[in-house]
């Protein structure tokens, strides 16, 4: 007699398993890619948690401080992103923290929070040149060529709309060069961006690298996946979400119309860092 599907699925056999290599979870005992997670507890940094769930294995050590640094660097955006107007809108409507804060993911795509991946992508061309025997020089000079006359220009990862330089991005890449990392595709960046700025049409530009660009080229020299560089931005923008739908909740009036471009910051001034923290 055959097995309904409701016996199959309430009593397995071999054959109707399928396997992950995330989570063992059985009494008592939690395993995460077979590490207890008790004994992570005050041991792992966060960072080095989401990279080992992500890739399998701990960080050294320097990658750890590079992931908890790309963490950080895109924790918020203020407050006119289109991740954080949807938060917000949702949020003044009545709809839970977890539902904005899901509204706001839910905005990620092609032109907004996807500049990492077309970067990578970007970079990966770039090397393949490279590795036909260009120099990086030469690579990136065809590469921005191949963008002016495909008019895509600003490329993703570089350029932004409110700094000349971007401070994250000054940051990340200096990390990576103290912290002996930055390889090939970091090397090619920096060769894009040159090449950028001695293009004659875009002489009138400033289009340096930001940090989208930045986190694209460190991934891809620690040997990260495009698909685990863009998980991290994810991750990392939910805390951002979260603390502005519980400010717009506790704040603001229900169902206002909001227009970003009339906030105003009220917040501390700028303060430094306390000496333990380095």
């Amino acid at each position: 007699m055959a097995r309904s599907k409701h016996a199959s699925s309430a009593n397995p056999t071999a054959n109707d398993r399928w396997r992950t290599s995330l989570t063992h979870i059985e009494p008592n005992r939690i395993l995460i890619r077979g590490y207890p997670i008790d004994e992570m507890m005050g041991r792992v940094h966060f960072g080095e948690a989401i990279y080992l769930l992500l890739t399998g294995d701990l960080p050294s050590p320097s990658i750890g401080r590079l992931v908890d640094a790309m963490l950080v660097s895109f924790i918020d955006h203020g407050a006119t992103p289109p991740s954080t107007l949807a938060a917000r809108n949702a949020a003044t409507t009545g709809a839970t923290l977890r539902g904005a804060v899901a509204a706001g993911v839910l905005c990620f795509g092609r032109y907004y929070g996807g500049d990492i991946l077309t970067c990578r992508k970007l970079l990966d061309d770039g090397l393949a040149l490279a590795r036909a025997g260009r120099s990086m020089s030469d690579a990136g000079a065809e590469l921005v060529d191949r963008l002016v006359a495909a008019d895509d220009v600003p490329p993703s990862g570089f350029g932004h709309r409110y700094h000349k330089t971007d401070p994250r991005a000054t940051r990340l890449l200096q990390m990576a060069h103290e912290l002996e990392v930055d390889h090939e595709y970091t090397q090619l960046l920096r060769a894009l961006e040159h090449a950028l700025s001695r293009h004659p049409s875009l002489s009138d530009r400033s289009l340096p690298i930001n940090i989208d660009g930045a986190v694209a080229a460190v991934c891809g020299d620690i040997g990260l996946p495009p698909e685990v560089a863009d998980a991290f931005i994810i991750v990392s923008r939910v805390p951002g979400l979260a603390a502005h739908t519980l400010e717009e909740q506790q704040r603001e009036e229900p169902m206002r119309v909001i227009n970003p471009s009339t906030h105003v910051y009220d917040g501390p001034s700028e303060r430094r860092l306390p000496d333990r923290r380095k």
